[in-house]
């Protein structure tokens, strides 16, 4: 080590106080912003589209697959707007903990120079990915205009609170890898494979209902199936999106496409994911916190 290099370890306080780090967090929102600017910089620099990339991806799927579902007609009517719907969010999802789980090692030179609260980190994760998110969903609100696809009040009141139990469970997530992927760097390599298994466990590109219809029947140690498969986080998200964005359509040999729950019934699910989610979060939040103050000893 050069004599005029500076390393600082800042140690946190011994607990953590939820209100009093919020406070902490937004005064340093400049920090924040200026990570969320120099991600999105970096992603699309010396790019003569930019943003507009973002925008190109869902335009692209959405064209392909109406041209496939056209083309062999596929049993779920208005595809594209069912796969979007909880494509999007997933590519949220993924890209935000793929990315959090290298944000505290790739800025390990501000770590060991600047004291700020550290949580700022995994967050900017979480704008980035929530920058293409929104770009991404005009797109898709826009081709739902365009096609004229139908959905009820009641049913798109479950949008928001989908989104919300996304971002509480992203977060929580985020947090626990960021911190664990400091000391133990074959995280992010064990995050790509089990994101892939994770994938085909949500519905995301078949027919949630038929899930619901296959696994009505069969019991594990006693409990329903169905209700193990809900067990999945993403699964309630993808339910409460494609109800709130697709409407109630069945697959062209009629058998269901969506869940047979209510909306009400979805919306009791989304809360308990979002409660839950708020308590996870707390705790990774916290693991995050405690493994925080030795992050610059550790790069």
């Amino acid at each position: 080590m050069q004599a005029n290099d500076v390393v600082v370890r800042t140690s946190e306080p011994p607990r953590l106080r939820i209100v009093r780090r919020v406070g902490e967090i937004a005064s340093r929102r400049d920090v924040l912003l200026n990570l969320v600017r120099k991600e999105l910089k970096v992603k699309y620099v010396s790019s003569v589209l930019g943003a507009a990339w973002s925008l190109l991806n869902p335009v692209v799927f959405l064209a392909v697959f109406s041209f496939v579902t056209h083309i062999t007609g596929l049993a779920l009517p208005e595809y594209p707007i069912y796969l979007l719907s909880a494509l999007l969010a997933w590519n949220f999802f993924t890209t935000t903990i793929t990315n959090a789980a290298r944000s505290v090692v790739d800025n390990g030179n501000l770590v060991k120079k600047v004291a700020f609260p550290r949580e700022v980190l995994p967050l900017s994760s979480v704008g980035v990915a929530g920058f293409d998110y929104v770009l991404q969903s005009a797109v898709l609100f826009l081709f739902m205009l365009v096609v004229g696809q139908g959905v009820t009040a009641s049913s798109f009141a479950l949008y928001p609170l989908a989104v919300l139990a996304l971002l509480a469970f992203t977060a929580a997530l985020s947090f626990l890898i960021a911190a664990l992927n400091v000391r133990y760097r074959d995280v992010q390599h064990l995050l790509n494979l089990a994101l892939l298994v994770w994938f085909w466990l949500t519905p995301i590109v078949y027919a949630e209902g038929l899930v619901q219809e296959k696994l009505r029947a069969v019991h594990l140690a006693g409990v329903n199936a169905f209700k193990l498969y809900l067990l999945n986080p993403m699964t309630v998200i993808s339910i409460g999106l494609h109800r709130a964005l697709y409407g109630l359509h069945a697959t062209a040999e009629g058998k269901p496409a969506l869940v047979s729950y209510s909306v009400g019934e979805i919306a009791l699910l989304l809360t308990v994911v979002l409660v839950a989610s708020l308590i996870v979060l707390r705790i990774t939040w916290k693991v995050f916190f405690d493994l925080s103050g030795d992050f610059a000893e550790e790069l």
